[in-house]
């Protein structure tokens, strides 16, 4: 083996770490991919007068990293059909959901309302979810994202593969 060769496989070994060290910094994995939140269940058999709010946001690949999510219920205003805070009950406030080495992370919550009174027409709600990624108790990024449809296979969805934008209580 000739003394240059011997040279560049260390050289390249570093190169790769060094690639690493990069793409595990935090703010560079957590954008890619985007983080999505989706209804996994609406008013079922299972959950009546139920609404679940799933959420996914991608680890940043450092376990000093700390990932928080917080799920909350907006209601669409019939008079000028933008949404609002259901706010009470429908807000899970923020939650730690694991460390940054994972690829993902998930969670979710099914809140109860009380149904429209008879008569009345049916609430029309959808989840967002704030995604906060934090290191030593700084919050390095942020990001808001509505709930969403076409993400089968959610954890707790009823039906099993259920995922959509908004839910509808009657």
């Amino acid at each position: 083996m000739s003394r240059g060769s011997a040279i560049r496989v260390p050289l390249a070994l570093v190169a790769s770490g060094v690639a690493l060290l990069v793409s595990a910094t935090p703010g560079t994995a957590a954008r890619d991919p985007s983080p999505w939140a989706t209804v996994n269940v609406c008013d079922t058999a299972g959950h009546p007068d139920g609404i679940g709010v799933r959420a996914w946001m991608p680890g940043t690949g450092d376990r000093r990293d700390e990932l928080f999510v917080r799920l909350q219920l907006q209601f669409r205003r019939r008079s000028d059909d933008t949404w609002r805070p259901l706010g009470g009950s429908g807000d899970s406030g923020f939650a730690d959901i694991g460390n940054g080495l994972a690829r993902g992370r998930q969670t979710g919550r099914t809140f109860t309302l009380s149904p429209p009174a008879e008569g009345q027409p049916a609430f029309v709600l959808r989840g967002v979810a704030m995604f906060e990624w934090r290191r030593d108790g700084a919050v390095v990024r942020r990001a808001r994202r509505a709930t969403t449809a076409g993400h089968q296979g959610t954890p707790g969805a009823d039906p099993e593969d259920y995922s959509s934008a908004t839910c509808s209580i009657r």
